[in-house]
């Protein structure tokens, strides 16, 4: 016997899925020689609309040991991978703390923190990233500027805004694979040998023209100029996708 067919009631044809029941928070099991989120919130769940992203990153105050973070949007990844390939950082943490505040509108209210980022020199600083469209907006400024009267000085020195739409989806992409190149696979040696060659070499064009000059395999070369990029000891056009044939440049200290 077939199974009875469900038709669902509309004026004249379904144009939308019907409204279902959210399945709830994701949440992680134990992962051998990972350390665990510790953030105030979890904020994976699934979403037809936002994009939720986990990843696993190293800092120097998780003694270099790989530690999962959760995000609520992939801007909110690509500025924390920004700070995790950028010398200096001692501690990124992912929505690390919630705090209450007072809505314009009068009413309490409560704000997890979208990141963390703490520097060598013990300064912390809160990061809120939202899309342009949102920023633009009176309401969302006066929102803003209430979550940041009411930031706990105790848990951060400084309170920063990030525009999300200024990381492109290349930016981000380039962020991606530069970070786990810095954190995952390091390469000291080849990375001395590619940063003597991009500063003898006197007709660098792209980054194809390191090849000939150098007893490496094309894609050790490659690895090492992203590391070298995210040290911001090369220059490259971070809002396309870095590849061999990219256009590089010495950054002079």
């Amino acid at each position: 016997m077939s199974e009875p067919f469900m038709e669902i009631d509309h004026d004249i044809w379904n144009y939308g899925q019907p409204k279902l029941r959210s399945v709830g928070k994701i949440t992680l099991p134990d992962v051998h020689g990972v350390l665990p989120f510790t953030g105030a919130r979890n904020p994976t769940t699934i979403s037809s609309t936002s994009h939720k992203v986990s990843l696993t990153y190293k800092t120097e105050a998780n003694g270099w040991q790989p530690r999962i973070g959760l995000a609520e949007s992939g801007a909110e990844v690509a500025v924390g991978e920004m700070a995790l390939t950028t010398p200096g950082i001692y501690n990124v943490e992912f929505q690390p703390v919630r705090f209450p505040y007072r809505h314009p509108s009068g009413r309490s209210a409560w704000h997890t923190i979208d990141l963390r980022i703490t520097f060598r020199s013990g300064l912390r600083r809160f990061i809120f990233v939202r899309n342009r469209d949102s920023l633009e907006k009176p309401w969302v400024r006066e929102e803003i500027d209430a979550i940041a009267e009411a930031v706990p000085h105790h848990e951060a020195h400084e309170f920063a805004v990030v525009d999300g739409d200024s990381y492109s989806r290349p930016h981000r992409e380039n962020l991606r694979r530069m970070h786990w190149l810095v954190a995952f696979e390091p390469d000291p040696a080849s990375d001395r040998l590619v940063e003597a060659a991009i500063h003898d070499l006197k007709t660098l064009w792209r980054m194809s023209d390191l090849i000939p000059h150098l007893d490496l395999s094309p894609s050790r070369i490659f690895h090492s100029c992203m590391r070298l990029i995210a040290a911001k000891k090369l220059g490259a056009n971070r809002d396309a996708v870095i590849c061999h044939r990219s256009r590089i440049w010495r950054v002079e200290e």
